[in-house]
């Protein structure tokens, strides 16, 4: 049998295990004396999708503005599209707020001048694409959900340093 025959079932098996693996509920844990998260995570990523739970699933200062506002820039690592553990509790706030109240959002994916531009620009859209899949897979509508890639054309620092390469890195949920 061909693979292009496999395809659908290929990816109907995986988004069933995907769906089984986000159904879990996240074990509690308990929260060390600074107010800091203390939990251990259980990750696993394909394509850049995490399947896994961030034990202490709670809402750290970092995830919260002093607004109220929830964080909604997410940051990679070189080369990568996959979600870190850090995001994944900003984006859980997110996809539940898009499902209690349904809206357009657009997912803009940007890369670090390193790389030519057009893999800068499929970079980017494999970074949003990382968002978007997590987001659906906790129960967002996909049709809400819009990917740009921006590659390396809209820096949110301009030096050619390592700390401003790793803040272009990045999907901004808008």
């Amino acid at each position: 049998m061909k693979f292009e025959a496999l395809k659908p079932i290929l990816a109907c098996a995986l988004l069933s295990s995907f769906l089984v693996a986000c159904s879990s509920t996240p074990s509690s844990s308990s929260s060390s004396s600074n107010g800091t998260d203390s939990g251990s995570s259980t990750l696993s990523t394909n394509n850049g999708v995490s399947t896994g739970s961030v034990g202490g699933a709670g809402i750290s200062g970092s995830d919260i503005d002093a607004d109220g506002s929830i964080e909604t820039v997410f940051y990679f690592d070189f080369d990568k599209a996959t979600l870190k553990p850090e995001s994944l509790v900003a984006l859980r706030i997110h996809a539940q707020r898009l499902i209690a109240n349904p809206a357009s959002v657009r997912l803009e994916g940007h890369a670090d001048e390193r790389g030519t531009r057009e893999y800068n620009m499929a970079l980017g859209e494999r970074r949003g694409s990382s968002v978007k899949e997590f987001l659906v897979l906790q129960g967002v509508d996909g049709s809400l959900l819009e990917v740009i890639s921006y590659g390396e054309e809209r820096p949110a620092s301009l030096d050619s340093a390592d700390s401003s390469w790793a803040l272009n890195r990045r999907v901004e949920i808008k």
